[in-house]
């Protein structure tokens, strides 16, 4: 079968020129989307390509995905990404992955045995926010979690990420071996204190001293990770094929821009990222709250709202001067008030940059998509703004707004009739809610009483939004 492996591509794709023999697992990445594949494994790539590195990757995905990983076996582990500009496309084939596992293909042992080998120094995930099995109101291990239950009664065969992590650890200390650094790429609000808090609860619960050894010497540096990639779709990948010259089935398109600010702060070595422009510093959370209310704010404002309003793509929001506008004044006059940020930062120029790339046809960035797991997203991309105009008696419309977007999409029928597939893990909560009061004012109160999103009270909102 021809592949990127074994197939002449067409002229201008850029290749992995170095030897890929000299890579190493020294990675193990937990969650092969969409989103690592344009970003940490791009950037890891980068780095073999501009230095002597022997950074490779093992990618693992923990739940579903059997066939991409299958399908990246197939292609001696390599992959595209299509970086398309608003009138350019460049296509880049991927050579940092060294090897895959998936524990329905090869045993869970076979994915806690690759963390635990010496050479692993860092164990890096994309998971989505629900990955942390983390209660939103608390930020700490939500012990109900059926899945974290299960891992707690049965700690050697895991099913979440946390177990196979904690498991891994356990191994590593056993053998006398160190401890690798755990990295979060999530677009979680201090994601690294985040993954801490979570792995630390749940070791306690199995072992405290293990507990203990796991505080004292692993380390959970934050990061900040900023790349538009929408979700494959068939048109993607035919592009994809027509641009190489052959099919991929693991290619992805996004973006040309990219950022990656990286707390520096790994108990082992680390690849030299900074040298394919990734940032290393001591503080992330003034870049990550910038990312995550601008940005990923925005984004979720256009995403319900655009949504209702007929469009299908964040792009096509770009084209009606009403939304347009919309998204710059809910990053400046909404989310920028809230932001402390080094001195030097232009952030109007920041959200002018936002409005270019929202504005990309090239990227085909779906609303519904965008609008997925609102219950998880809320509270890191609204809610410390929320807060902060809450506490100085402000003006929020905008987040008011986006909120009601959210509330009026989570009803789950849209202006004409049709059902809209509402994904969320607090899906049957909301739809509870939404089917008592119908598409009246009522299921206001009553969606603002959740705390798992919402921690102000509603009547509070109110009281201040009538000012």
């Amino acid at each position: 079968m021809k592949s990127i492996a074994n197939t002449k591509l067409n002229d201008g794709v850029n290749t992995p020129l170095y030897p890929r023999n000299q890579l190493k697992s020294r990675i193990v990445h937990l969650g092969f989307g969409a989103f690592h594949r344009a970003h940490q494994g791009l950037f890891t790539d980068e780095v073999a390509k501009k230095s002597d590195s022997d950074w490779g990757i093992c990618e693992v995905n923990l739940f579903g995905g059997e066939d991409l990983i299958k399908s990246l076996r197939e292609q001696d582990h390599l992959y595209s990404v299509a970086e398309k500009g608003a009138t350019s496309t460049e296509i880049k084939v991927i050579g940092a992955v060294t090897e895959s596992l998936h524990p329905n293909l090869d045993g869970i042992q076979a994915v806690i045995e690759k963390m635990a080998e010496p050479q692993v120094a860092i164990v890096s995930m994309t998971i989505t926010e629900k990955g942390y099995c983390a209660d939103p109101a608390t930020g700490l291990l939500d012990k109900h979690n059926p899945l974290v239950i299960a891992d707690l009664e049965n700690p050697t065969t895991p099913k979440t990420a946390l177990g196979y992590i904690v498991q891994a650890l356990k191994v590593r200390r056993e053998r006398g071996l160190p401890p690798f650094t755990v990295m979060s790429c999530d677009n979680v609000q201090e994601n690294g204190h985040v993954a801490k808090a979570a792995i630390l609860e749940f070791a306690r619960l199995l072992d405290s001293e293990l507990g203990s050894w796991i505080e004292a010497n692993v380390t959970f540096p934050c990061t900040m990770v900023d790349r538009i990639v929408p979700a494959a779709t068939p048109e993607t990948l035919t592009e994809i094929t027509e641009l190489l010259g052959v099919e991929d089935p693991c290619g992805i398109a996004c973006e040309p821009f990219r950022q990656w600010v990286i707390e520096d702060n790994f108990v082992a070595s680390r690849p030299n990222w900074d040298v394919a422009g990734a940032e290393f510093v001591a503080d992330v959370v003034p870049y990550e709250e910038m990312k995550l209310r601008m940005l990923n704010g925005s984004h979720s404002f256009l995403a319900y709202l655009g949504y209702l309003g007929g469009y299908a793509h964040i792009s096509d929001t770009m084209t009606d001067p009403g939304y347009r506008k919309a998204a710059f004044d809910m990053m400046m006059q909404a989310q920028v008030p809230s932001l402390t940020m080094p001195e030097g930062t232009n952030l109007e120029a920041y959200a002018k940059l936002l409005i270019d790339r929202f504005t990309n046809p090239s990227l085909k960035h779906k609303t519904w998509q965008i609008a997925m797991d609102g219950s998880q997203k809320i509270p890191q991309r609204m809610g410390g703004s929320l807060k902060y105009h809450l506490e100085n008696g402000s003006d929020f419309k905008w987040l008011a707004a986006g909120i009601a977007g959210w509330m009026r999409y989570v009803a789950a029928q849209d202006e004409q009739g049709n059902a809209i597939d509402v994904r969320d893990p607090m899906s049957e909560t909301l739809k509870q809610i939404c089917d008592q009061h119908g598409l009246n004012v009522s299921v206001v109160p009553a969606l603002l009483s959740l705390e798992a999103i919402f921690l102000v009270s509603w009547d509070r909102i109110l009281l201040l939004s009538m000012r």
